[in-house]
């Protein structure tokens, strides 16, 4: 049998077991942490990162050249110094031995330097002996041509200084270049632009000390340029291609500049003659370094400079020899015989070049006839404040009413059509842009035809007709795609002009107003041209309405009646025409004329009735079509304004008599209406045509001391309310109600203040209360009236 311990022994086992586990435990831990940390990899040491090099801000070479550049200048500054103030401490054997030496020594230093390969120091020793050789020249002058004219001199010295540059420089490039490289391996590279740069002097200089004429240094410039354009053309080392492009530039523009001045200011065709081959050297130039230049675009450009220079040559001479008028014609046909190269065998960008330059002359010369065509068109507004003044003798007197007639514009029209003849011509031989020349040319054609009478002094009958015939012309041509509309529009353009132009006579603008109504409405019946050619035609149909109208002596107000025929034909037309855009600008220009006609009857309200009431016909007859049921409202909004305008000229002061008038058609229509659609509340088909009338007439009753005012109102108040009792209507119900009970109200108020005066002082107090008592006494009575009440008014309409 089992030996079971009393329960305090066990317990003191277990204590004693637990302390060991514990203790175990943290032998356990300790051991556990120790093999932890003999297995974790010590740290390796820190190792300072290297710091990237930080990169040199100039590089070696370029820090060689700023010392040797400084060094150079530096040297240089001490020449100069030594030659201007300690010069005369020598004689004349100590100043040629010491220049001699060291200009020598300085030119050939680079030698030995370029055989060691001291490219960069050579070039600055290089160029210390060329600032050398001017000091060399400047002493010369200065001992032995004391009394040597300056300039003269200076254009000796640069000419040899230009030449012992480069004849240096290719020397030293002939040492240093191997057998067999290129010219352009040279080390020194400063003796041959430099003396590129001094060969500009010799020949302008030259010609200055000779005290030549100014031809003849505009000739020194150009040929100048000329050897700076071959150089630029010929030499492989860039930088004399660099120095000599810049001259040729330079001298060559500065030269053309001159020749064209001469050839402006040309007295005669011997001056512009010699201006004239000075500018065809120029062009010369121009057009040599355009065939021979590797670039299109350059080509491209210095084409068409020698182009514009030959247009001014040659015009010169023509301008010289013709008449003032004949100036921009003979400058135009210069332009346009650089076209005759177009088709030459030149390269591709030459020829483009001189089509661009002919082009430039063209644009100028149509830039130089514009003002006289704004002219023309705008010129015969001025007879607006001086209509039937009477018709001026010729079209020039027409156009400049109150402006004066451009100096030597005569030729004008002959510049245009020339120019619009070059567009169709040069069209043919492009399909790309031959739809925009084509256009051009019809608008240059337009503006010769509308100059051409101003311009010869035709009669002022004659440029009418030829205006008129223009505008009759750009209709026909007009077609209804979009790059075929400019005609239209210069259409619209000339007649307005004709317009006013026909101001001067009566008969005139009866003639021409008649015409264009006529040709306009003609035109609109053609596809596409309804849009612009229909409203026009109306335009002018009112226009001549006014003009009919003050002819024959009529007031404002009688013409007002003419214009309203426009109106009418305008909605007679729209209800023919299919093409929607037309339809409306029919019908927009019709309204506006309307607007015009009771504008012109404004100031007499008769007529001015009237002449709303037959635009309200009119409105009306627009309403029968079935897309425009709407203008119904605008035709019984004219009727009601037409009945309040008589009324009001009638002198007429009741508020029934304007209102009536509203509230018969409105409940008219408020029936016809609900009939149609039986959803329509009788608040939208009565309510405004009831309280039209009988709101007014509340407010008049209330302000009237008479009786039949009130017994009429209350009699058609309750003639409403009983209506809309039968019909079980809410509008009628309501507002006849409501207006008959404060109609009632009003006549019994004199009657209840009679009472109360006569009652004491007491009574109104204790009615009061008594009226409160009985209130609330039946207040669940009163409150279950005004719900059924409402809920009968509910069930109402």
């Amino acid at each position: 049998m089992t030996h079971i311990p009393p329960p305090a022994e066990e317990l003191r086992h277990l204590d004693a077991e637990l302390r060991q586990l514990d203790a175990r435990r943290a032998l356990l831990l300790a051991r556990r942490a120790w093999l932890i940390s003999a297995l974790r990899p010590a740290p390796a040491p820190q190792v300072p990162q290297a710091t990237p090099a930080r990169r040199p801000e100039t590089g070696a070479s370029g820090v060689q050249n700023v010392l040797l550049l400084l060094g150079g200048i530096l040297l240089t500054v001490a020449a100069i110094a030594f030659t201007l103030v300690s010069w005369g401490h020598l004689g004349i054997a100590g100043r040629a031995l010491v220049l001699g030496a060291v200009t020598l020594a300085a030119l050939g230093a680079p030698v030995p330097l370029l055989r060691r390969g001291l490219s960069s120091t050579a070039e600055s020793v290089a160029g210390l002996g060329l600032a050398l050789t001017v000091l060399d020249v400047y002493a010369l002058y200065e001992v032995a041509f004391p009394d040597t004219d300056g300039l003269s001199y200076t254009a000796i010295a640069s000419a040899a200084l230009a030449t012992v540059w480069a004849a240096y420089g290719l020397a030293l490039g002939a040492m240093q270049r191997p057998a067999g490289a290129r010219a352009a391996a040279t080390g020194v590279r400063l003796p041959l632009p430099a003396a590129v740069a001094t060969a500009q002097l010799p020949l302008l200089l030259g010609a200055v000390a000779a005290d030549a004429g100014a031809h003849t240094v505009t000739a020194a410039l150009l040929v100048t340029a000329a050897c700076d354009t071959a150089l630029a053309l010929r030499i492989p080392v860039k930088s004399v291609r660099v120095v000599a492009t810049i001259g040729a530039y330079g001298m060559g523009g500065w030269g053309t500049f001159a020749a064209g001045w001469l050839s402006w200011t040309a007295s005669g065709p011997s001056a512009a003659a010699r201006a004239a081959a000075l500018l065809f050297l120029a062009a010369s130039i121009a057009l040599v370094a355009a065939w021979q230049s590797p670039k299109p675009g350059v080509a491209t450009g210095t084409a068409a400079a020698g182009g514009l220079i030959t247009v001014v040559g040659l015009g010169g001479v023509l301008r010289s020899s013709l008449p003032d008028d004949w100036t921009v014609p003979g400058y135009l046909a210069c332009g346009i015989a650089l076209l005759a190269v177009v088709r030459t065998h030149l390269p591709e960008s030459v020829r483009r070049g001189l089509a661009w330059a002919s082009g430039s002359v063209q644009a100028v010369a149509v830039v130089w006839a514009l003002p006289l065509v704004a002219l023309a068109l705008l010129g015969p507004v001025d007879w607006a404040g001086k209509a039937w003044s009477g018709a001026p003798a010729t079209a020039r007197e027409a156009v400049t009413l109150d402006l004066p007639w451009p100096a030597h514009a005569a030729t004008a029209p002959l510049v245009l059509a020339l120019v619009a003849a070059i567009l169709v011509v040069a069209s043919r031989a492009s399909t790309d842009w031959r739809p925009q020349a084509l256009t051009c040319a019809l608008i240059l054609t337009w503006a010769t035809a509308f100059v051409l009478p101003a311009a010869l002094e035709l009669p002022y009958v004659v440029g009418m007709l030829v205006q008129g015939v223009t505008t009759v012309a750009a209709l026909a041509y007009a077609r209804p795609t979009q790059a075929q509309l400019v005609p239209l529009l210069l259409a619209l353009l000339s007649s307005l002009s004709l317009t006013f132009l026909s101001l001067a006579s009566e008969g005139a603008t009866l003639t021409v107003l008649a015409v264009l109504s006529v040709v306009f409405a003609t035109v609109a019946w053609r596809p596409g041209l309804g849009p612009v050619a229909a409203p026009a035609s109306l335009v002018y149909a009112a226009a001549l309405a006014c003009a009919a109208g003050a002819a024959l002596g009529w007031q404002p107000q009688q013409t007002a009646l003419l214009v309203l025929a426009v109106p009418v034909a305008a909605a007679l037309l729209a209800a023919r025409i299919e093409d929607s855009p037309t339809t409306v600008a029919v019908e927009v220009t019709g309204a506006a004329a309307g607007l015009l006609a009771l504008g012109l009857a404004v100031t007499h309200p008769p007529m001015a009735a009237l002449v709303l009431a037959l635009c309200g016909v009119i409105a009306a007859g627009t309403a029968v079509r079935e897309d425009r049921r709407r203008v119904g409202y605008l035709a019984a909004a004219l009727f009601a304004l037409a009945t309040w305008v008589r009324l009001a000229a009638w002198d007429v002061g009741s508020p029934e008599a304007y209102t009536l008038a509203v509230t018969l058609p409105a409940l008219l229509v408020g029936a016809v209406r609900r009939r149609e659609d039986t959803a329509t509340s009788s608040w939208t088909a009565y309510g405004p045509g009831l309280s039209v009338t009988l709101v007014p007439s509340l407010f008049a009753a209330w302000g009237d001391p008479h009786w039949l005012r009130p017994l009429l109102l209350g009699a058609a108040a309750l003639l409403a309310t009983l209506v809309g009792a039968r019909h079980r209507l809410q509008a009628p119900l309501v507002v006849g109600g409501t207006v008959l009970a404060l109609d009632a109200l009003h006549e019994l108020a004199p009657y209840i203040v009679q009472v109360v005066d006569a009652l004491p002082r007491w009574v109104p107090p204790a009615l009061a209360g008594l009226l409160l008592l009985a209130l609330g006494a039946t207040y669940e009575q009163r409150m279950r009236d005004a719900r059924r009440v409402r809920e009968v008014l509910g069930r109402m309409d």
